[in-house]
């Protein structure tokens, strides 16, 4: 195949359907996370669910970063934007996250904080350069598929001697989020049953399909790597059920167009030069866990945005009406929280689950699979 189209031919998704059917053991039930935001997106927008039959279950993950990202991170942003005579740039979903006290870094910016939106860290490095007397940050977020880009920049900076700049880095990693889901005893969360794992694909181009063997061997959990197209997910949900009926578990990539063993050792690299890994980091509906993010490492720490302002985190609980942190984990629909598509809705975000196309709530009510609710609740 070359071109998109063919990967969203009707009536072969319609046949990988029927050869799912055709296989599932109807006496058992099939449940499958997808770690990746945009496999949720994709799935949602071409209604794979109604082409599958209704003993499997695909079931939304932690994999979309602006989801992910705890209030006090957002807090903290706020507090320097608002405390600090700086300019703050970051991405246009990250603008839209609900913090605490009412605010966003979008209603922030209505006060009168200098909060800019880029669409790379490119653009603010050069922001930067072309006002010396003033402090930019870039706020950088995103699994090992944005990191490098982050990197390079810093690696720019500090070649440049570029002193009006820096990062707030929120860089995460999904090998110790798949982790996570899996060790719920350590972080005191209810478990439940997953038959298997539809890997990511972004990120997987980066870090290859390596990390995952060993997750694979110490949790005897199958994952099938994938991508975005309607035929590829369709693909891993047969990989998925075949392995399941043979009792077996191992490593799969259908996306191997893209996706090699070792990966993107170039992008690696940057990630190696410029950051180390955080002890601790918090994430939305997991809670802290060990050796999941990046910080800057020695060579780059004039550029830290957090030892510069000297910042701190301080956690803050989420919205008690919202459910984004069980969606996060896999323990709920979006469908099951009560203010979903109510007083929920992305255009008023009560949880970040709402803010990112990404994310589960947004990718879930952008294409109408929320219609299946009783109307009678709302």
């Amino acid at each position: 195949m070359k071109y998109v189209d063919e990967f969203r031919d009707n009536s072969l998704a319609k046949k990988l359907g029927a050869r799912i059917e055709s296989e599932v053991d109807t006496s058992k039930k099939y449940a499958f996370m997808e770690f990746c935001g945009g496999h949720t997106h994709a799935i949602s927008r071409f209604g794979l669910i109604d082409l599958l039959p209704p003993n499997v279950t695909l079931i939304s993950g932690p994999g979309c970063p602006v989801c992910v990202l705890p209030i006090g991170r957002i807090d903290m942003a706020i507090r320097l934007v608002l405390e600090h005579n700086v300019t703050l740039c970051t991405y246009a979903d990250v603008m839209r996250i609900p913090a605490s006290e009412g605010l966003s870094l979008q209603k922030a910016k209505a006060r009168g904080a200098d909060v800019r939106i880029v669409y790379s860290p490119l653009d603010a490095l050069e922001l930067a350069i072309s006002n010396p007397s003033k402090q930019v940050i870039f706020l950088a977020i995103g699994f090992e598929t944005t990191t490098p880009t982050t990197g390079i920049t810093l690696k720019r900076a500090k070649k440049d001697n570029v002193r009006n700049f820096s990062v707030l880095c929120n860089h995460v990693l999904t090998p110790a989020a798949m982790y996570s889901i899996f060790k719920r005893d350590e972080l005191d969360i209810s478990s439940f049953k997953i038959d298997g794992i539809i890997g990511p694909a972004h990120v997987s181009i980066i870090i290859g399909t390596l990390p995952y063997d060993i997750f694979v061997k110490n949790n005897n959990i199958p994952i099938v790597i994938a991508g975005f197209e309607p035929l590829d997910l369709m693909q891993a949900v047969l990989m998925l059920v075949s392995q399941v009926n043979a009792k077996r578990a191992f490593l799969e990539n259908e996306f191997s167009r893209a996706v090699t063993a070792s990966g993107n050792q170039i992008a690696q690299q940057v990630i190696e030069e410029v950051f180390e890994v955080r002890e601790t980091f918090e994430w939305r509906g997991l809670g802290a866990i060990p050796n999941s993010a990046m910080r800057l490492n020695d060579a780059h720490a004039t550029f830290d945005a957090e030892k510069r302002f000297n910042l701190s985190y301080v956690k803050v609980a989420d919205n008690k009406a919202c459910e984004c942190g069980s969606i996060l984990r896999g323990e709920k629909k979006p469908e099951d929280c009560k203010i979903f598509a109510t007083l929920c809705t992305p255009e008023n975000p009560i949880g970040s689950c709402m803010v990112s196309s990404e994310g589960a709530c947004a990718a879930h009510y952008s294409y109408g699979r929320f219609r299946n609710i009783p109307i009678a609740r709302a």
